[in-house]
């Protein structure tokens, strides 16, 4: 009898691995019909990872989209998955116990059958307490383990981590190629040497398509005893998103497998849809680069899903460096330059942070690392001369154990700012929180939620929650929107320069706009919240928000934004803002500047007394724009 392939369609994860965005709720309940109708998915990849904070940023309620979204599967018999970042939860930095353990009830409640942990170091104590939270809510425990291609990660290395997962409780494995680097060869012995000695245990692979080794890889753990393959659709495929179903079935049926048939009318019209929703506005967010095979990739090993945000990312980074080269009379740089500055620049900084795998966040950590030494470099500084607290955090060993030894360099430069290494349970350093964020829910009237899902949302994404709850985010979200389809609509249109401005800017002064938050229509302005706190939205008539803080003796020497982003003057609940009068002194924390998913902390390089914050937490800001004034 010919052994059984299984498809998972991984939907959330090839559209984000093509850009920045995901389709919105009512996007994802139209098309979940016609991917049942295919008949050929055992599963369904539905949310997870960046899914929730997409949702927050598109001003929609994500446990809403969730339900919704899970729904039909859960009635089709389709079983549905998340991907969980173990330490990190749902988002980039970690997550406190409590908060860990009511993701999973939350998830659970709402509708999704399997948790895929994976730890971005492969450390298995992070993953640990996600195993024994995902049985204590019911669900399936699929860990991963993150592939990449380097001296210490070798079939060994991977073999004994899968067996102590599984020795753990782990119910099944998966096999996370998220940058598609891995070499066929070596990932079926991985694949081999798990099923010999568990061979009841299932085995899942996932891999991104970029350097071109997919296919060959799913053939070979196909071959080795893998059960169930992620695959990707047209016109997402490829690229660097995933392997194409079509491609993948018509490969394994030829090799002797048995697999599902594919209800082609349907498939079509799943088709149509993706297209469509590109069309709309989600393609605005997709660089025509990221439907390219790009052999490049094999080299630094960036991840797909990361590929996709970045080169969306990389225009603005682009234009960061080429502003001081044009103060400087200098060359402008091209993006393919960049790019290649980018990726030699990864080759070099990788291995001297000791070899973290290139997965979500530590792949945007390293990426975000190399950037900012290319970004600092062409402006005549140093190498290393801007690293986050998070980075610092992966470097330090409070995020996990690395897989390599740290340089020398990076050894010296940590000693000299004084940090001190951890060798510890990395959950140690992140104290529960969710009594604080019930405190703060309270104070704002704001429920917790069926099953509190409320509340873990606040809790796992504070400053998104809170732009959601106040309308801000739509506002945002719309008027990106907008100008990034005036910008493809004057593409090629000459134009006179003011006349551009002023259909694109965004207004300098607070407005006031009506928008629509989960059927309300709520007053709010674009310019929110004093000293980091989003206001409760006020139906009708809601008196304009707070401006930013000066003091009537404002002055003093100005504090610059050192790149792009997002201003905030704190980046969790337990952080107490700086306001104006506050006393600073050098070297304190001012605020934070968020960009490419890490918050960048700005400390004053100065002693005195705040006398202005010339911003408001969540405001877009670019680089050396004055944040604040200190006298």
């Amino acid at each position: 009898m010919k052994r059984e392939i299984k498809f998972s369609l991984v939907f959330r994860d090839m559209w984000q691995s093509a850009g920045k965005y995901v389709p919105t709720v009512d996007q994802l309940t139209r098309v979940a019909p016609a991917i049942i109708e295919m008949g050929c998915f055992a599963r369904v990849e539905t949310n997870g990872g960046g899914f929730e904070q997409v949702n927050l940023l598109f001003g929609e309620n994500p446990n809403k989209a969730v339900r919704a979204w899970t729904k039909p599967f859960h009635e089709a018999g389709i079983q549905t998955h998340m991907l969980d970042r173990a330490l990190n939860g749902l988002r980039m930095s970690p997550v406190p116990a409590d908060v860990r353990q009511l993701f999973y009830k939350v998830k659970k409640a709402q509708g999704t059958d399997i948790a895929r942990t994976f730890c971005g170091l492969n450390d298995v104590r992070n993953i640990a307490p996600s195993i024994q939270y995902a049985k204590e809510a019911g669900m399936i425990s699929q860990c991963a383990l993150c592939i990449t291609h380097s001296p210490v990660h070798t079939v060994d290395y991977y073999t004994k981590m899968a067996y102590q997962l599984i020795e753990l409780g782990a119910d099944e494995i998966c096999i996370k190629d998220m940058a598609g680097i891995g070499r066929p060869y070596t990932l079926g012995r991985i694949v081999a040497n798990i099923k010999e000695k568990y061979p009841e245990i299932p085995i899942q692979y996932h891999s991104h398509a970029g350097p071109g080794f997919s296919v060959a890889s799913i053939l070979e753990v196909c071959k080795a005893g893998c059960d169930y393959i992620d695959v990707g659709m047209e016109p997402l495929s490829w690229g660097t998103g995933h392997a194409d179903l079509l491609t993948v079935q018509a490969m394994l049926k030829d090799a002797g497998f048995q697999v599902p048939e594919i209800n082609m009318e349907a498939y079509m019209k799943v088709r149509s849809m993706i297209q469509e929703f590109m069309d709309d506005f989600l393609g605005l967010y997709i660089s025509p680069r990221n439907r390219l095979m790009n052999s490049l990739l094999i080299g630094p090993g960036l991840p797909g899903g990361m590929m996709g945000s970045l080169m969306a990312d990389l225009e603005k980074n682009l234009e960061t460096i080429n502003k001081n080269k044009m103060k400087n009379n200098l060359p402008l740089m091209s993006q393919d330059q960049l790019l290649i500055k980018l990726f030699n620049e990864v080759a070099y900084v990788w291995p001297r942070v000791g070899y973290p795998p290139l997965v979500t966040p530590f792949s945007q950590y390293v990426k975000n690392l190399a950037l900012m030494n290319v970004m600092q470099m062409e402006k005549g500084k140093e190498r290393w001369s801007m690293i986050a607290d998070d980075i610092w955090d992966m470097i330090l060993g409070k995020a996990g154990q690395l897989p390599g030894p740290l340089a020398p360099e990076i050894i010296e430069k940590a000693k000299a700012e004084g940090r001190k290494f951890y060798e510890g349970n990395p959950q140690d350093n992140y104290p529960d929180a969710l009594d604080k964020y019930r405190k703060l829910m309270n104070e704002r009237h704001w429920e917790v939620g069926e099953d509190e899902e409320e509340l873990f949302e606040y809790a796992m994404h504070p400053a998104q929650y809170e732009a959601y709850r106040s309308g801000k985010a739509k506002v945002e979200f719309k008027a990106d929107v907008a100008k990034r389809r005036a910008e493809k609509e004057n593409a090629g249109k000459p134009a006179p320069a003011a006349q551009v401005a002023a259909t694109l800017a965004m207004p300098t002064t607070p407005q006031v706009m009506t928008v629509d938050v989960n059927g309300q229509a709520y007053r709010v302005t674009v310019s929110f919240g004093e000293n980091g706190a989003a206001p409760e939205p006020k139906p009708a008539a809601a008196a304009a928000a707070p401006s930013p803080a000066v003091s009537a003796k404002a002055g003093g020497q100005e504090v610059l934004s050192p790149l792009e982003g997002k201003f905030f003057l704190v980046k969790n609940a337990s952080e107490t803002p700086i306001k104006v009068g506050d006393a600073v002194k050098k070297g304190d924390i001012l605020c934070y500047i968020e960009a490419m998913k890490t918050y960048n902390v700005v400390r004053s390089e100065f002693e005195g007394t705040v006398t202005a914050i010339c911003l408001s937490s969540g405001d877009s800001v670019s680089e050396d724009d004055v944040l604040m004034t200190i006298q």
